[in-house]
């Protein structure tokens, strides 16, 4: 069963990343720790996560924040997988490191278990999260050791391509600070997700199939 998914916003895509699940996946972990340290009214999280739910599946909020890892061990073993939903990459993968649960979703997700990003939730399933560094803030994260993802790819994902509210932050982001060859770049729009399989990638773009 495949079951890495990489999405851009999850809300435009979830029908058609259900389709591709096996009819088990009935509960998902929406986990909002990245939108925790932005401000407004976050309709998009609201958004995305009924996405989820209008996908057919039931859905719990959750945020690893302040949570010791026997905690979010327990918490994960009452799913089938997570959505790893949006907001400041930066300050999730402080979180993650602070609480000390990166293996943790990295062994979820080698033991055949979901993982659906969204944004920032496909940005630290990267081997780096450094390259999106003008896309988020870095000072909302001040305890944060480091940039190394979870490394359940070796992609970098630049999500919201083509988005209006994005485009400011796409003109600061200078994409050829990242022409190198240590990470392989996937910009996806809004419509648009990967499929991750091992070294194989699957890119669908909803739009299109529909």
């Amino acid at each position: 069963m495949q079951n890495l998914f990489l999405t851009s916003s999850i809300q435009t895509v979830a029908k058609d990343v259900a389709k591709r699940l096996d009819k088990s996946v009935k509960k998902f972990l929406f986990i909002i720790t990245a939108s925790e340290v932005e401000t407004g009214d976050k309709e998009w999280l609201r958004l995305d996560r009924q996405g989820v739910v209008d996908a057919g599946y039931n859905v719990e909020d959750y945020s690893i924040s302040g949570k010791t890892l026997a905690q979010i061990v327990g918490k994960l073993a009452e799913v089938d997988g997570v959505v790893m939903a949006g907001g400041n990459t930066f300050y999730l993968l402080q979180e993650l490191q602070q609480t000390k649960s990166m293996n943790l979703f990295r062994k979820f997700v080698s033991d055949g278990k979901v993982y659906i990003g969204s944004s920032a939730g496909s940005i630290v399933a990267g081997p780096d999260i450094y390259p999106v560094r003008r896309l988020d803030k870095i000072s909302r994260a001040p305890k944060l050791k480091g940039y190394k993802g979870l490394t359940l790819t070796d992609v970098v994902i630049f999500p919201h391509w083509g988005s209006d509210h994005f485009q400011d932050a796409y003109l600061r982001q200078r994409m050829h600070d990242n022409y190198n060859l240590d990470h392989k770049l996937v910009l996806l729009t809004d419509n648009q997700y990967l499929i991750v399989d091992g070294k194989n990638l699957q890119f669908v773009d909803v739009e299109k199939d529909e």
